[in-house]
């Protein structure tokens, strides 16, 4: 593969925001077939370009370890994101990665956002607030990233003595056992099911 510079921004900037979690710089020299010294220098332009004052995104460099994120000057607007409302409980999208994380086990974010396509950093921060899941260890592959399983509230919230209590993958659920999921969630969480 023979990029030019300006082709191989765009991909670094994609594998950084994709992943979320700190990357090797090894982990990433070996994705774009480079060599270490050239994927550094690749990545000390890009976090050049990001110090800029218009940009909202920062690159951090810890040790090896590279990793996109917000910069602190913004997460006064990131908490108002993130801010539980009293009426808030769980959006489809939440039961949806809720089901994901209940019947594949532990499973990692990237897996959730492949199986649901589209990313799911908020439905899994409301899902741990909610205890409904939790860390379970991470993964020994490239970056570490996070392993996620229910907990005991699930199983209690759910009425379920176990996972084995879970119903068949292929039995599928129609509206009113949707709505028989919210309300019970309802119940157990004391708030509003959110329709999204």
């Amino acid at each position: 593969m023979d990029l030019t510079d300006n082709e191989l921004y765009p991909i670094i900037e994609s594998l950084l925001f994709t992943w979320g979690d700190p990357l090797e710089l090894s982990d990433i020299a070996n994705i774009l077939e480079l060599t270490k010294k050239k994927t550094e220098k690749l990545l000390e332009d890009l976090i050049e370009i990001y110090s800029d004052e218009s940009k909202g995104l920062r690159i951090e460099k810890r040790g090896s370890m590279y990793q996109m994120g917000t910069k602190p000057e913004y997460n006064d607007w990131i908490v108002k994101l993130n801010r539980p409302t009293t009426n808030k409980n769980l959006s489809n999208a939440a039961l949806e990665t809720l089901s994901i994380v209940a019947y594949k086990q532990p499973v990692i974010k990237a897996d959730i956002e492949a199986i649901r396509g589209v990313k799911c950093d908020t439905a899994i921060y409301n899902l741990l607030e909610k205890e409904l899941i939790e860390e379970q260890g991470r993964l020994e592959r490239i970056g570490r990233p996070i392993l996620y399983g229910t907990t005991d509230l699930f199983l209690k919230v759910f009425g379920l003595q176990s996972l084995e209590g879970l119903p068949e993958l292929n039995e599928t659920l129609n509206f009113d056992d949707k709505e028989e999921i919210e309300k019970t969630v309802d119940e157990k969480l004391g708030t509003k099911t959110e329709d999204k």
